[in-house]
């Protein structure tokens, strides 16, 4: 897809660790056409030295998506970057963000806020590589480094390297003491740090990320800042998704009922068992569809289903219609 014809970032589903890989975005997109998909983070070593294709491959029907890379070398971001690209990834975009101890081990992630100089010579190596979009995901500040400025330095450091659009996790990171977990709950939510950002710099594209839920939310963010990123809300509730694209996008397909969705992943996730043959267990796809049904009757069941491992060995897919006929499905 060429950047003109790819919808803009008003919604989107946060890159998550060991959630968002290809089918489960495959499953996402079944729900929500336009909105932007991030894979999870792939490290620059991953890609310069490891198996490229099975960091890279994705789904066609996937776009738009976003390839999130970690990493603090130029050279290796650069070269990843143009791997991305040439895989047709529509962008990529830099952690600056995540928290965790084997992350900083690496030198990147959240703790690259504290060398914007750094990051701004990343964000130019691969700029002058690529031609799709080169984006930055980062929080608010790092440990006691709690004072707006900070932020806006790091932006206006960065954004003099060509970066146009900030994914902002609104919270401190807290590199020591914190589990990931914390990190995403313990520091307070500062939703006016990123309102300020787009304030001070309108000529550029701001996005918000941390503890949103609902469509209520979404609507009084978008009316100071050019996009929201959801991340666990999407993957536990995903059907929060299904109005995204009417609402957002003046997208007035009819909208899919779960069933619908169930329906439409059975051919897929048929293909890909009869691909990957003894390598691919229908596991792989279904776990990230258990909270299909939230906050329906008859829920749990749908879940157990889908969780019993004796009915998951059978490797048959149409196990997604049984556990459906756990619950009356709306029509």
């Amino acid at each position: 897809m060429t950047s003109s014809s790819l919808p803009s970032r008003r919604l989107s589903v946060a890159p998550m660790m060991d959630w968002t890989d290809r089918h489960c975005r495959k499953f996402h997109r079944e729900i929500t056409r336009h909105t932007w998909l991030y894979t999870e983070m792939v490290t620059t070593g991953a890609l310069v030295y490891g198996d490229v294709e099975r960091h890279l491959r994705f789904n066609e029907e996937e776009h738009p998506v976003a390839l999130q890379l970690g990493g603090s070398d130029p050279k290796d971001l650069a070269t990843s970057a143009k791997l991305g690209q040439q895989w047709g990834y529509d962008e990529v975009n830099l952690n600056c963000g995540c928290p965790s101890e084997r992350v900083q081990k690496g030198a990147f992630g959240a703790c690259l806020m504290a060398e914007p100089q750094l990051v701004a010579d990343c964000v130019k190596a691969m700029r002058d590589v690529v031609d799709i979009d080169v984006t930055v995901k980062h929080r608010i500040g790092i440990d006691d480094s709690e004072s707006y400025d900070f932020v806006r330095d790091f932006v206006g450091t960065v954004a003099d390297a060509g970066c146009k659009t900030f994914i902002v996790h609104a919270r401190n990171a807290i590199l020591k003491g914190l589990s990931p977990k914390e990190n995403r709950e313990v520091p307070p939510l500062k939703y006016d740090y990123a309102y300020r950002l787009k304030r001070d710099f309108p000529q550029f594209e701001f996005i918000i990320n941390g503890g949103i839920k609902t469509l209520d939310e979404i609507d009084l963010h978008l009316q100071h800042l050019d996009g929201v990123m959801l991340g666990r809300e999407a993957y536990h509730n995903p059907y929060v998704m299904a109005q995204f694209d009417q609402r957002y996008y003046g997208d007035d397909t009819p909208v899919k009922t779960r069933e619908q969705v169930l329906e439409a992943m059975i051919p897929y996730i048929s293909a890909q068992l009869e691909k990957e043959a003894g390598r691919l267990k229908l596991n792989s796809v279904t776990r990230h569809m258990l909270g299909l049904m939230q906050n329906l009757p008859g829920a749990r069941g749908f879940r157990q289903t889908l969780s019993d491992s004796k009915k998951l060995a059978s490797g048959d897919p149409r196990l997604l219609l049984e556990a459906a006929a756990r619950l009356s499905l709306p029509a």
